[in-house]
Parts: C-alpha cells; sequence; structure tokens
C-alpha cells in the first residue's frame, strides 16, 4: 500500500473512532443536560460548549501542526477526549450541570482535532485524488453512526444510579484507540520554508469568490444540521417517542452524513462541484419539508437522513472548494479561520436548538432553517454564473 492510500485509511479509521465519540455525545448531552439543568432551556448548554471548546481550539491546534506535524496535533485532541471524557463521568456523578458543560468543552478540542482530518487528505494527495481522499476520509464516520448510538443503548444504564455516566466512561476507550491508529500516519512535515514563509494576508484570500462560498456553505451546511439535529432527542421526548428510537433515528441521521462520502467524490467528478452542492441544498429544504409535515418516528427517519445526506455533499463541496483557495504555507490559518467560523455558527445554532425548541417548538425551529439555505443555493449559483465566462475561454 503506497504512503497515499494508507494515510487515508488511517484517516478515515481516526475519522470513524471521532464520529464514536460525536455519535454518542449527540445522543446523549441535550438529555444529560436537561436531567441537571434547573432551567430546561439550558438543556443543550453541554453541546453549544463542546462547540466552543472547539471553536477556541481550532486555531491553536492547525498552528501546532503546521510546527510539529499533524500527528502531534490529533493525538493532542484524542487526549482532551479523555480528559473531557472524565470530567462528564465525573459530573454526572456529582450532579453538577455546569462540569458537565466543562467536561463537554474540553472534549471539544477532540473534535477541533478531527475536523483537519479531511485537510490532511486532501493536502498530501495529487490534486485529481483530493475530493476522492476527502470522501473517503469522511466515510470512515460511517462506522461511528452504528456504533455510537449502540454503545449509548448499551452503556446508558450500565452504571446503577448514574445514568449517563456509563457512555461517558465508554469514550475513553475510543480516544486510546484513536492513538493507537495514529502511530501508522505517514504525512510528510512542511519544509522550514513553508513554515516560514507568511503567504498572502488573509484579507487577500477572503476575497477569493472559491474562498466565499466554501465558507458560506460549510458553516450553513453544518449550522442548519446542527439546529435540527440538536433538538432532535428532545422534540422525540417530548412527542412521547422511546429513548430507542430517538437513538435509532440519530444513527440513521449519521448513516446519511457519512455513506454518501464513498460515493460524493465521483460525483463531484462526474457531475461538478457546484451541481453536488446545490444538490446538496435542496436535499435540506425536502428535510425541512418533511420535519414540518409530521411528528411520527418515519417524519423524523426521513428528514434527519435526508438532512444528513444534503450536509454530505454540502460539506465535501464546500471542503474541496476551499483547498483551491490556498497555498501550502497558506493553509494553517486558511482551514483554521473555516473551521473557525464553522465552530461559531455551530455555537449559535446548538444555542438557539434549545431555545427555539423550547419558547417556538419544532415546527418553527426547522422553518428557520429555510432562508439560510436560500443564501447558501444562491452563493453557489453566483459562483457558477462567475465561472462559466473561464470555462468557455478555456
Amino acid at each position: 500500500m503506497d504512503s497515499t492510500k494508507k494515510n487515508v485509511a488511517v484517516l478515515a479509521v481516526c475519522q470513524g473512532l471521532l464520529l464514536v465519540n460525536n455519535s454518542v455525545l449527540i445522543t446523549i448531552n441535550a438529555l444529560a443536560g436537561y436531567a441537571l439543568a434547573s432551567d430546561k432551556a439550558l438543556a443543550t448548554l453541554p453541546v453549544t460548549a463542546y462547540f466552543v471548546g472547539s471553536a477556541l481550539t481550532t486555531l491553536p491546534l492547525s498552528f501546532l501542526m503546521k510546527r510539529y506535524g499533524r500527528r502531534a496535533g490529533f493525538t493532542v485532541g484524542a487526549g482532551c477526549a479523555i480528559a473531557g471524557s472524565l470530567l462528564c463521568a465525573l459530573a454526572i456523578y456529582l450532579a453538577s450541570f455546569w462540569l458537565l458543560c466543562f467536561g463537554v468543552l474540553v472534549l471539544g478540542a477532540y473534535f477541533a482535532a478531527g475536523q483537519y482530518y479531511r485537510f490532511a487528505a486532501a493536502d498530501s494527495t495529487p490534486v485529481n485524488f483530493r475530493s476522492t481522499a476527502i470522501s473517503l476520509v469522511l466515510a470512515g464516520g460511517i462506522v461511528g453512526s452504528f456504533i455510537g448510538p449502540e454503545t449509548s443503548k448499551l452503556t446508558k444504564d450500565a452504571i446503577a444510579g448514574q445514568t449517563f455516566a456509563g457512555p461517558y466512561f465508554s469514550l475513553i476507550v475510543f480516544a486510546l484507540m484513536s492513538m493507537l491508529a495514529l502511530r501508522w500516519l505517514d504525512i510528510p512535515p512542511l519544509t522550514e520554508a513553508e513554515r516560514r514563509a507568511p503567504g498572502r494576508p488573509l484579507g487577500v484570500i477572503a476575497r477569493q469568490p472559491a474562498f466565499l462560498v466554501a465558507v458560506l456553505c460549510a458553516t450553513i451546511g453544518y449550522g442548519v444540521m446542527n439546529l435540527i439535529m440538536t433538538a432532535t432527542p428532545l422534540a422525540m421526548a417530548a412527542c412521547n417517542h422511546p429513548f430507542g428510537d430517538a437513538a435509532f433515528v440519530i444513527q440513521w441521521h449519521l448513516v446519511g452524513m457519512f455513506a454518501p462520502s464513498f460515493f460524493t467524490g465521483a460525483l463531484i467528478r462526474r457531475l461538478g462541484l457546484m451541481t453536488v452542492m446545490l444538490t446538496g441544498v435542496a436535499l435540506n429544504v425536502v428535510s425541512v419539508a418533511i420535519a414540518i409535515a409530521g411528528v411520527d418516528v418515519v417524519n423524523f427517519w426521513w428528514a434527519l437522513l435526508l438532512c444528513g445526506v444534503g450536509w454530505n455533499f454540502m460539506f465535501v463541496g464546500a471542503t474541496a472548494l476551499l483547498t483551491e483557495s490556498y497555498a501550502p504555507a497558506e493553509r494553517a490559518k486558511v482551514q483554521g479561520v473555516n473551521d473557525a467560523l464553522i465552530f461559531t455558527v455551530l455555537v449559535v445554532s446548538s444555542l438557539s436548538s434549545g431555545a427555539l425548541f423550547s419558547y417556538q417548538g419544532w415546527l418553527t425551529m426547522n422553518a428557520v432553517a429555510v432562508p439560510f439555505l436560500a443564501l447558501a443555493g444562491a452563493g453557489i449559483l453566483w459562483l457558477a454564473v462567475g465561472r462559466r465566462p473561464a470555462r468557455a475561454a478555456g
């Protein structure tokens, strides 16, 4: 196996383990927060804390990787997962809502580090293989889609009298497995010249249409997905659907997010980047329509499944598009700023999710997503029209 394929395989395994972590947290964080919070409108604050932790650490981790390499940064992230999981389990024992939020905030650094798996694949592969490498790494998340929710169900009551402590303890095992897998990662570090080169000012890079649309679609795709996903366990509980059904819906949502990655890269090569990204926007709109149409389990299932597929098309496309906007010496700041903006939107969407659900309800919360999806679609069309003269001239 050549180094490119080996690195993609290792990163896909790490992505799968990261998604086990994420899917466990998706399934239990809002419910654990609801159980411990005195003000139930704050139930999704632990989810928000996860993204706050990611937002605070994504830029430092990017520059750490620039200096010491990808493996070092990914290992630091896995170490934070272990520390955060221990704090969350302790919070359950002490019935401390705010300690739970702090523990999840520390866990957020693992998510921030893991977001660079896709960039590590893209930056270490030939240009013609880049979108496929991104897709294949993200496809590793399909493992987490099945293992995470099942882990939540099996460990939820594993510790008598301490509901939800078991799932947090289980995350330590998966973080250790990630550290082990990283021993096989072999990505050459930047040269001394690349590490020292300042590159273009960020303001110059940010004025490129490719950068603007990539960031717009990544932030909106992630924000809309997170808005709906975060409130789903709460909405299903409010509709008297059992925990097992909520875990099942989240499981298939994650399948929708990552299973398409086995062919998203091929779709991009065949149909074009803009077409795939627009399809992602359209699938998200259909998802919202299904969620508004009813609150049966089948509505939640279809809505979350299509939301996941829509996210995949938008996010893989946005990541591939972003790689067109920077040189190797510029990637740390561009990737770091891109992901910091994503996490900032995730903070707002997760916090808004709890408040919108508590005060406005499930239907209104879904309808809020539509104008943002329209904006993303308009941005993609604007870039596609702008690129048409260049293709014609070529």
